[in-house]
């Protein structure tokens, strides 16, 4: 097991080791909280785009800090809390949903040796860790004592909790072809071949999985507008919706580098020789890949209609779920049979 200062050269047991460790945490934390608020204008500016309107252009040149307006104006908000709510609850719910969703950057690798925590099972930790944000949820519809957030914190927990089936077989799958539960490995198990092209049919059913775990449109029964005014963060005001706002597009950030690890080789590229020197561009190479998959979610909630929920719940449990048990069965099978399963 490694980690960013080993490999960066630190030696984290002198007195010095807690300030290093600290400022190679926030060169890591920093970068991706501004990509959470430039996420937003990003959605803003290509729905707009699609949808024939201008979109944020107003404050900051092309409206590039329109995301600070945004974050200041909540900020200043005034918060209205229920008087029936539970308030120990009611505060922890938002927090529970962006903490966990900023701690699933620990193990995810930006470069070679970079990572905050190198774990030899950092698959199984980010499953561990976007299971427990689903509490976020599901304590905000409880301790707001509001029917809109009640029935909208149910939805979420059946809808994370059956399609985070389908997410972890597809996940699975990947790591039965990389052998290894480390996001090293399995970056570097795509060396010859990214894992989306012979898993085309489960990565389409991680896709699908993805967006239903996101509570992005078309699945985004949890929030819907025109039946639950805002779902299980319709009581949720000021400073405390903005840890549920950040957790949900730190969540679309998240998943996109996540996908791009697993299918698309994540950080891998030929290291480019100039002057003798080489010159590292994965971490650009990444972000390039994650801006793919944040690319294809804002494009699929600009083109596709709410679902049903019972027509959501149908479509999961009758045909995604046989479709992934049976990829999950059939790709080790294949690898057994060719004899090419490096986990055997």
């Amino acid at each position: 097991m490694t980690n960013l200062y080993d490999l960066k050269g630190y030696d984290v047991s002198t007195t010095h080791g807690g300030v290093v460790s600290l400022i190679l945490i926030l060169i890591i934390l920093v970068p991706m909280l501004l990509s959470v608020a430039f996420m937003t204008i990003i959605e803003r500016k290509v729905m707009g785009s699609m949808q024939r309107r201008i979109g944020p252009n107003v404050v900051g040149y092309y409206g590039v800090l329109q995301p600070f307006a945004d974050a200041l104006k909540l900020v200043v908000k005034e918060q209205v809390i229920p008087a029936q709510s539970s308030k120990g609850l009611f505060y922890l719910a938002p927090m529970i949903s962006l903490i966990f969703s900023l701690l699933s950057w620990a193990v995810l690798p930006f470069g070679s040796g970079i990572a905050i925590a190198d774990l030899s099972l950092g698959v199984l930790y980010s499953l561990a860790v976007s299971s427990i944000g689903v509490y976020g949820a599901l304590f905000a519809g409880w301790a707001a004592n509001s029917k809109y957030a009640f029935l909208g914190s149910l939805r979420t927990t059946a809808q994370m909790v059956s399609y985070e089936l389908i997410f972890s077989t597809g996940v699975f799958t990947v790591i039965l072809i990389a052998g290894s539960l480390n996001y090293t490995a399995i970056i570097e198990s795509q060396t010859a071949i990214w894992f989306i092209v012979p898993l085309a049919p489960v990565f389409l059913l991680y896709l699908i999985s993805a967006i239903a775990e996101l509570n992005r449109t078309p699945f985004d029964l949890p929030e819907a507008e025109s039946e639950l005014v805002s779902g299980f963060m319709t009581e949720h005001s000021g400073m405390i919706f903005v840890f549920f706002f950040l957790a949900e597009y730190c969540g679309v950030v998240v998943m996109s580098t996540f996908s791009s690890i697993l299918f698309l080789g994540g950080y891998g590229i030929p290291e480019i020789v100039v002057n003798e020197t080489f010159i590292n561009f994965q971490s650009i190479v990444l972000a390039v890949k994650a801006l793919v998959f944040m690319f294809f979610f804002v494009w699929v909630r600009a083109t596709f209609v709410r679902q049903r929920y019972d027509a959501l719940m149908i479509f999961c449990w009758t045909q995604l779920l046989p479709m992934a048990i049976a990829f999950l069965v059939l790709v080790p099978s294949v690898l057994i049979a060719f004899d090419i399963a490096s986990v055997y």
